[in-house]
């Protein structure tokens, strides 16, 4: 009798069976399986990178990025149609220059850490293709959006340097030494001192050429300007300005360029600087894009401004968009790119990513798996 009872209580109820060990019916809609990096196999950076795509997680949309970022890079490797070609466009800033323009954009804390240098070596470097009719160079991106801190964070470090501090470090302490806090960045006031020095004689001479020679000056033309004068090949705007690359801050005067520009207007008044000319340049290159890709580090304006620029074509055929920003504020520096599509910022077909993640862990690993593996390949193939 003891026995029959401890039967019966050993069975499991069916509703309970039915509840927890439903079967599944159809894996086919599964594309891929969960599979991490083996250190058994030694260490292999590049392998490991690979291995993200199926890491899951934010390592899935890393590895999806990479994805993104190369699609817009083949299409680059196409040479431009004959009819395709802006023959007509006098603006060597905004020409159309391959089968995919792309836009990057990034917020001012890229250039005050080390991210910087990877920022430059995109725009330094020009990708060499070989065609069996022609070979031809292209700058590996075609148009900059940031920040009035992303443009002279960069041009101050050709000056004085930025040193390493402490996210905990005192800030009543740090105002009375005269030192400034960037996250765990340090940047003494000094450097800004040293800054006001360089450029308060180039604004003069800017206001000069306003009006001896009637200059109409831009945001995107006084940075190309500022890069021409720091003449420092660490700076991004030096290469920006040699390469032809515009870079567009419709915000120039929200920072220590702007305090310059507010110091120069007592001491040499009338420098007028046109937002709208930058605008319809910027609206015009997105316009004119045979192809589209956005690639936007942070939010605020640099990811609006772009976003906003590739609606005038019904939006980006590319977008990978990276930072920490969480949507359910309704910030636009949070939004999915989802939102963009229901705006016309992103195109219905497109199939873009966001990287919930800090950008100077990640980006430049984005970009060792993507222009500069591309540009290294070439590189070595023009090899005599």
């Amino acid at each position: 009798m003891a026995s029959t009872s401890s039967s019966k209580s050993a069975e499991i109820p069916e509703t309970v069976k039915d509840a927890v060990l439903v079967k599944t019916t159809n894996c086919t809609d599964f594309t891929a399986c969960v599979k991490g990096y083996d250190f058994n196999n030694g260490v292999d950076y590049d392998e490991l990178l690979r291995t993200y795509l199926y890491s899951g997680f934010q390592s899935t949309h890393f590895g999806l990025a990479v994805e993104e970022i190369n699609k817009m890079i083949s299409l680059r490797e196409i040479p431009l149609a004959e009819d395709k070609k802006d023959a007509f466009e006098e603006d060597v800033f905004i020409k159309r220059r391959s089968n995919c323009t792309i836009f990057l954009g990034y917020t001012s804390n890229m250039v005050s850490c080390g991210v910087r240098d990877t920022l430059r070596y995109l725009v330094q470097n020009k990708m060499h293709f070989h065609w069996p009719i022609a070979s031809f160079l292209y700058v590996q991106i075609d148009a900059i959006v940031t920040t009035a801190g992303g443009v002279e964070e960069d041009l101050i470090k050709c000056l004085a340097p930025t040193y390493i501090g402490d996210f905990n470090l005192d800030g009543r302490t740090l105002r009375e030494k005269g030192i400034n806090r960037i996250g765990n960045l340090l940047v003494p006031n000094d450097n800004y001192c040293k800054f006001e020095d360089w450029v308060m004689p180039i604004l003069d001479s800017m206001l000069q050429e306003q009006k001896e020679k009637g200059t109409l000056w831009t945001p995107s033309k006084v940075i190309a300007r500022l890069g021409e004068e720091i003449n420092n090949t660490d700076s991004i705007y030096y290469w920006a300005a040699k390469n032809h690359i515009p870079v567009f801050s419709p915000a120039l005067t929200d920072g220590s360029l702007g305090d310059m520009m507010f110091f120069h207007s007592y001491k040499n008044p009338g420098l007028v600087v046109d937002i709208v000319s930058d605008l319809k340049r910027l609206n015009s290159m997105a316009v004119k894009a045979n192809h589209s890709g956005m690639i936007i580090i942070g939010g605020g304006v640099v990811k609006h401004h772009i976003c906003n620029a590739n609606l005038m074509r019904n939006g980006a055929d590319f977008s990978v968009f990276i930072n920490t920003a969480s949507e359910f504020d309704g910030s636009d520096s949070g939004a999915r790119p989802d939102e963009a599509i229901s705006w016309g910022k992103i195109r219905k077909d497109a199939k873009p990513v966001k990287v919930y993640a800090e950008a100077s862990l990640v980006f430049p690993l984005l970009v060792a798996q993507t222009f500069a593996k591309h540009y290294s390949k070439l590189q070595s193939s023009n090899v005599p």
